[in-house]
């Protein structure tokens, strides 16, 4: 799936980058397998998805979209397609696709906005059927691409940047569906086989959460800000470790904010999840069961559970890798071997672009320093926790796009310091061809990766317009020849160097 999705997609943002993820669901919706795509994708679908696909008479052929954050999703440009599988007229479960779109109608250039409301974000798509029994629905897909619905034909607009993305996840969705239904031709107890994987995938994560000491583990940290005036926005945990569950408790997290870094308890989970994740073996298989000894709670209004329509923009991105770094942060001190130091703890999000007839929408996020750990320092210059895409090579960047690189290098020196250094971030400076409007929307900005046990924290990461220090979250109009310099933190450091 991840493979027709990469080589059919046309924005770099997708074939370049790979900011998509690709799973398969059980008739459920209960997580039976993913790729190696992005947690924060793969999580929150793996949370959401049974309220999603339940209660609706679905068709061969059929496919749903939804981007909506309160109803499945996570923000807008991460727009999810679901194509369900038949065994003759037995339905058997999901394939699915979510893939981030660089332009989904939102009020600026790369549809990140600095945004205080929900509908300044793009287009909020409920969840709609993309094709009804194989047929394309034509002013659904004229609505995608940005064109008007009432000027349309029997054919959708294949031609369209925009909507060109939406086909190849259908592709993707449509690929994964045949197989799997070829699967279940073959084997008559798939079903049994999907339930018996995770009920596997639990006794390995009970299994892992048992071998954790009993107590409860508080830790907690701070957003730099909303982009709206309020800062140091706290996340607090309260995890419970007894017997072979764990109970995550964000209760004293603070209330949902006028800025776009709130998000829907889907993102939370996400970020919950691939901590939890990543303390199991390589070969414990990415499943439902894996989450079922996992409980979580955040109070209704709080940053990360808001209420319709808070801004979700950032959420997605920039408090969930905070929430990454809350829940590693308790973790360390139940496995304190276990857990690194703080990474970056930001996506760095770079949105530009020009609307118009020859208009362009450019989004990207930028690597970091990883936190050292008790095995040794920290990767430099990497995509950390909830994100896992790659970087928009420059040749393609500067194809695709008005921008020239001027530089792009390791920061060296940014990584925490410590028996172990943290991992250092990155330097990309972009000189500007045509006019454009820029968003920024970054973290770790005023409030630095930590380090563990003695180590340093990392270097704060900066933003700068023409060498004027910008703000952590902002936007600002472009000329030709201005630069763009973006500096991204680095991880933080382990054990003091004092320490015999």
């Amino acid at each position: 799936m991840g493979a027709v999705l990469r080589l059919s997609a046309l924005s770099p943002n997708i074939k370049d980058r790979l900011d998509f993820s690709c799973a398969i669901f059980d008739a459920r919706g209960r997580l039976c397998a993913q790729a190696a795509h992005i947690p924060v994708h793969l999580g929150s679908m793996a949370y959401a998805m049974a309220d999603l696909v339940s209660g609706r008479e679905w068709a061969a052929g059929d496919l749903l979209v939804v981007n909506d954050p309160y109803l499945g999703g996570t923000h807008l440009p991460d727009v999810t397609v679901v194509a369900p599988v038949f065994r003759e007229k037995d339905l058997m479960g999901f394939a699915v696709t979510r893939a981030h779109h660089a332009n989904i109608g939102a009020h600026s250039p790369g549809s990140m906005p600095v945004s205080t409301h929900l509908e300044q974000e793009g287009l909020v798509i409920a969840p709609t059927l993309l094709k009804r029994e194989g047929r394309w629905q034509i002013p659904l897909c004229r609505r995608l691409a940005g064109l008007p619905e009432e000027q349309g034909n029997s054919q959708p607009p294949m031609e369209n940047l925009r909507f060109g993305d939406f086909a190849a996840q259908a592709s993707a969705c449509e690929a994964g569906a045949r197989r799997l239904s070829e699967l279940a031709l073959v084997l008559p107890d798939l079903e049994q086989a999907f339930d018996a994987l995770n009920t596997y995938g639990e006794k390995r994560a009970r299994a892992r959460i048992a071998a954790l000491p009993d107590g409860e583990y508080r830790f907690e940290d701070v957003m730099d800000d909303d982009g709206q005036g309020q800062q140091d926005i706290v996340i607090a945990l309260s995890l419970r470790i007894e017997g072979d569950s764990a109970f995550l408790d964000f209760t004293g997290t603070a209330d949902q904010v006028a800025g776009n870094i709130n998000c829907p308890l889907s993102v939370a989970a996400a970020a919950a999840y691939y901590c939890f994740r990543c303390l199991m073996d390589d070969d414990v298989p990415a499943c439902d069961g894996l989450f079922r000894p996992i409980g979580l709670y955040a109070p209704e209004g709080c940053l990360l559970n808001a209420r319709r329509p808070s801004a979700v923009a950032a959420g997605n991105v920039e408090t969930s890798s905070r929430v990454v770094d809350v829940v590693l942060g308790a973790l360390a001190q139940a496995a304190p071997d276990a857990i690194p130091a703080a990474s970056q703890g930001t996506m760095n999000n770079v949105a530009m672009g020009a609307a118009g007839e020859q208009g362009w929408d450019y989004y990207e996020t930028m690597a970091g320093g990883a936190g050292a750990h008790a095995g040794g320092a920290g990767l430099s210059a990497v995509h950390t926790h909830m994100t896992n895409t790659l970087n928009t090579p420059i040749e393609s960047l500067e194809s695709h796009y008005p921008l020239r690189v001027l530089e792009y290098r390791i920061r060296h020196g940014s990584g925490g310091a410590g028996v172990f250094c943290g991992g250092d971030g990155l330097v990309r400076e972009l000189e500007f061809l045509a006019e454009a409007q820029v968003t920024l929307l970054t973290d770790r900005r005023r409030s630095a990766p930590w380090g563990l046990a003695g180590g340093k924290n990392g270097a704060v990461g900066e933003n700068r317009h023409n060498g004027r220090l910008l703000p952590s979250k902002t936007g600002f109009a472009a000329r030709v020849g201005d630069r763009l310099l973006v500096a991204s933190p680095g991880g933080g450091g382990y054990y003091d160097t004092k320490r015999k």
